[in-house]
């Protein structure tokens, strides 16, 4: 599916790992596409509340702890600067769809990172 909102659109996500070389560039493109999925996903079937919200977020947010081990195979690791980056697109993501009331830590309560 196509994503059609336009502040998600003109986003580039875990910018702040685009372009280190400590993140594997293969490994970061795949945790854009798990965010990117994730907005996809919210535009074909807009979650009611922040509790739909938040079963969404929390099921991407696993895809990314699965994408941990990928990481540290390639000796690098979701790091504080990683953790940063993945969670303020996870908020960027629920404020661009008008959740404006999500909680941070709630939309990654799933992460073991």
């Amino acid at each position: 599916m196509r994503i059609t909102n336009a502040q998600v659109v003109g986003h580039t996500f875990l910018d702040g790992m685009v372009g280190d070389g400590y993140y594997p560039e293969h490994l970061v493109a795949r945790g854009q596409a798990i965010l990117r999925r994730l907005c996809a996903r919210i535009e074909a079937d807009p979650p009611a509340d922040l509790a739909a919200l938040y079963v969404l977020t929390n099921t991407a947010t696993k895809l990314f702890n699965d994408l941990q081990d990928e990481f540290f195979e390639a000796d690098s690791e979701i790091e504080t600067v990683a953790r940063e980056a993945i969670a303020a697109d996870f908020y960027f993501v629920a404020q661009s769809y008008g959740f404006e009331d999500a909680d941070h830590e709630e939309l990654v309560a799933e992460r073991d990172w």
